[in-house]
C-alpha cells in the first residue's frame, strides 16, 4: 500500500494551493483519509480528516481556509489551502485511519501515510 502525495511549493501569503494524495495497493473508500502536517521543531499534529461518509472535521486554525475531499474513484484525497499564512508553513502529509475513529486527531489512528510534500509560505 503506498499514498504519493503532491502539491506543495513556495507561495507567498494569502496565496492558494492545492495538495493531492493518491492511494494505491487496496481501495480506501470505507476508511478515513486525513491531513497532518509538521513544522521544523514541531510535533505532528492533525490539519483535517474526511470520513468515508463525507463528514469532514479540521484543526481550528485551518477553518474557513481549507477544504478536504476525496475522490473514492480515484483512491484519493485533497487538500484546498486557501488565504495561506506563514504559520502553514510546514511538511503536510497525508493518511488513511480506522474508519470513524474518534480519535482522528491522533497519529496513532492511521495505518498508511505519504511520503510527505512541503509547503512554505513566504511574506
Amino acid at each position: 500500500v503506498q499514498l504519493q502525495a503532491s502539491g506543495g511549493g513556495l507561495v507567498q501569503a494569502g496565496d492558494s494551493l492545492r495538495l493531492s494524495c493518491v492511494g494505491s495497493g487496496r481501495t480506501f473508500s470505507r476508511d478515513d483519509m486525513g491531513w497532518f502536517r509538521q513544522a521544523p521543531g514541531k510535533e505532528r499534529e492533525f490539519v483535517a480528516v474526511i470520513r468515508w461518509t463525507g463528514v469532514t472535521y479540521y484543526v481550528d486554525s485551518v477553518k474557513g481556509r481549507f477544504t478536504i475531499s476525496r475522490d473514492n474513484a480515484e483512491n484519493a484525497v485533497y487538500l484546498q489551502m486557501n488565504s495561506l499564512k506563514l504559520e502553514d508553513t510546514a511538511v503536510y502529509y497525508c493518511a488513511v485511519g480506522s474508519s470513524g475513529s474518534a480519535y482522528y486527531t491522533l497519529t496513532e489512528n492511521y495505518n498508511y501515510w505519504g511520503q510527505g510534500t512541503q509547503v512554505t509560505v513566504s511574506s
